[in-house]
């Protein structure tokens, strides 16, 4: 088992990567970090991580999974990088797990997947705009799973998120 995780190379949400990484690796499951560029990201609080992968060279064949962490970097690097959409869309015409934790559930969206399927989002005016436009049935839950989809609001709800995806993953897809 081993998932695709993205992060931003600048401000993800610390939490919402280290929470759910812990819980990945207790529950044995393999990961590989990609960014928009190889080397350190910065977290918002001051985390770093390596991205090992760069979205551009990322083959998704050998994935079980993507997880597209959130932040304040999310709507700058990640909400319009055409590989990522690429990707996303590639993972869900697979049946395989699609995640998204805090203002990441947009990319989502804006990769078609989300029509129709309930979903969760930071909240602000453009994340809501652009769920909204991309066809989700918005709900106020820390975190949604709907089939292989599973979103999450923000920072409180990683471990819950993390929680998720290893169950979602314990269950095969259809």
């Amino acid at each position: 088992m081993k998932l695709l995780v993205v992060v931003a190379p600048e401000r993800f949400r610390d939490e919402e990567l280290l929470e759910p990484l812990a819980i990945f690796q207790e529950a044995g499951i393999g990961i590989d970090i990609a960014s928009v560029r190889l080397g350190t990201c910065t977290g918002m609080l001051g985390g770093r991580c390596e991205a090992a992968l760069d979205l551009a060279r990322v083959d998704a064949g050998g994935y079980d999974g993507i997880v597209v962490i959130g932040g304040a970097g999310s709507p700058e690097f990640l909400w319009g990088h055409s590989r990522l959409l690429a990707l996303v869309a590639e993972f869900a015409a697979s049946k395989k797990l699609v995640a998204a934790i805090c203002l990441s559930p947009v990319v989502l969206a804006r990769a078609g997947v989300l029509s129709g399927k309930k979903a969760t989002v930071f909240r602000t005016p453009d994340s809501v705009a652009e769920m909204r436009k991309g066809g989700a049935d918005l709900r106020g839950e820390g975190v949604v799973v709907d089939g292989r989809f599973i979103t999450a609001n923000g920072p409180a709800a990683a471990r819950p998120f993390g929680d998720a995806i290893v169950s979602a993953l314990a269950v095969p897809g259809p």
